[in-house]
């Protein structure tokens, strides 16, 4: 079906500029205080 090998090379697509755009901020440590917010505003 032609629509669904456009859906999935739209997906890799967009997996890998996703990844090539937020991948690097995604491996940075939490910041504690964002952590203690967090935290706080569960209950725990």
């Amino acid at each position: 079906m032609p629509g669904a090998r456009t859906d999935a090379a739209f997906d890799r697509w967009l997996r890998q500029e996703l990844s090539r755009l937020y991948d690097s901020a995604l491996s940075e440590p939490v910041p504690p205080e964002l952590l203690r917010l967090l935290k706080e505003s569960d209950g725990g």
